[in-house]
């Protein structure tokens, strides 16, 4: 049987736990209970606070013992990923405690593959949970009282958490009822939305289309989905939130932008869509220090200012750097008559100087390979032109 593995401080949250715990035995499920406590030895538990520190790549002793709760919490939350990601037999992850279990166990929870069940019973759940969430499918549930002791309101609200756990780990999704078409992963913004929605329609035939609303967390959850083998190939063509990330923008990737395409090899059809703007709040929230650049107002919570041919230079070595770290069948193309609905002739953002910049960086250190090949389109991401040049590709390589 596939088992609930319930985590959290023993030290401090022993008996909470070994209720949860009793309640996953009681649905018919079993437990496992994971001690993460970095001050003491925790009472009752089936894998103890040492065994998971002994993961951490410096030792055990660079999590227990420690006088910095910061540095013990991160130091047992990296061992913890290490350990759980190489359990095979989890049929759900359950996890309750206070903030810093929160992040810590949630932490080891983002490293699991979507799909597997996950369930954070937390203090903070009321609050914004982005950072412990991430691009993952952890389900958060408000814990109402403290994590401290069972009470009348503590008792149902981990309890039902614990028969939720239960019941995921012994109930499976239902079979698809006809044969599962492969899965793609398309990014998307408003100004790239024709491109991808005539994509979709030529693509829905032969596959599942995933489109991730290019957000920060949308191309993060792009990416976990094509890490967790859920996606056969990905058609980024929205590559937005880049700028986002290296100008101060309200909707940034990662440092890790491209990492599943380099891990996993999996076919890769790309584009600048909408790296014409880094994306800020209502005007008035656009930092002082960008006085006097061009702005347009989307609507009144999204103001959108036009990057610089300065800025498009680092944004065309941070995406080709990535490019040339690919090793599997990759296509990029460079839509040279506008990379967004509002930059093209007549558009607020046509900036011919700051989209030659873009193109000339990135054709300049682009490393074409038998696998890699780098594609020049005559025409506007959102014309029809482009749209089947992009087909062409992905049909190459797919």
């Amino acid at each position: 049987m596939a088992k609930v593995y319930v985590i959290g401080t023993m030290d401090t949250k022993g008996e909470e736990l070994r209720f949860a715990a009793s309640c996953v035995r009681r649905a018919g499920a079993e437990p496992v209970l994971v001690d993460v406590g970095t001050k003491g030895a925790g009472v009752g538990a089936d894998v103890t606070a040492a065994e998971i520190a002994a993961h951490h790549p410096d030792g055990a002793a660079a999590v227990l013992g420690l006088n910095d709760r910061g540095v013990a919490v991160a130091g047992m939350a990296e061992a913890l990923t290490r350990w759980l990601v190489a359990r095979t037999d989890i049929g759900a992850v359950l996890g309750l405690g206070g903030s810093g279990n929160t992040a810590l166990v949630t932490a080891a929870m983002r490293a699991l593959p979507i799909g597997v069940p996950k369930l954070m019973v937390s203090t903070v759940a009321s609050s914004n949970v982005a950072p412990y969430v991430g691009p993952a499918d952890i389900a958060l549930m408000y814990s109402v009282v403290d994590v401290a002791g069972i009470n009348g309101i503590s008792r149902r609200v981990l309890a039902n958490a614990a028969h939720a756990a239960a019941g995921m780990a012994m109930n499976h999704p239902p079979a698809a009822t006809e044969a599962e078409k492969p899965g793609i992963g398309l990014s998307m913004f408003g100004v790239t939305t024709p491109c991808i929605t005539m994509l979709r329609e030529v693509l829905e035939g032969s596959y599942e289309c995933y489109v991730f609303h290019a957000t920060g967390a949308g191309g993060q959850s792009m990416e976990k989905l094509a890490d967790s083998g859920l996606v056969s190939a990905l058609l980024d063509i929205t590559t937005t939130e880049v700028p986002d990330h290296l100008f101060g923008g309200v909707f940034p990737c990662t440092e890790d932008r491209f990492g599943a395409a380099i891990r996993t090899k999996l076919p890769y059809v790309g584009s600048v869509g909408a790296v014409d703007m880094v994306n800020f709040g209502a005007k008035e929230t656009v930092p002082a220090h960008y006085a006097g650049r061009t702005l347009y107002v989307h609507n009144p919570q999204v103001t959108l200012m036009r990057t610089t041919p300065e800025e498009n230079r680092e944004i065309g070595a941070f995406i080709v750097s990535r490019l040339n770290r690919m090793e599997g069948k990759v296509r990029f193309l460079l839509p040279l008559g506008g990379v967004s609905a509002i930059d093209v002739p007549g558009m607020p953002f046509h900036d011919p100087e700051a989209d030659r910049a873009l193109f000339d960086t990135i054709r300049s250190h682009f490393v074409t390979t038998p696998n890699r090949r780098l594609i020049e389109v005559g025409a506007a991401v959102n014309d029809r032109a482009f749209v089947d040049a992009t087909i062409a590709a992905f049909r190459e390589i797919a």
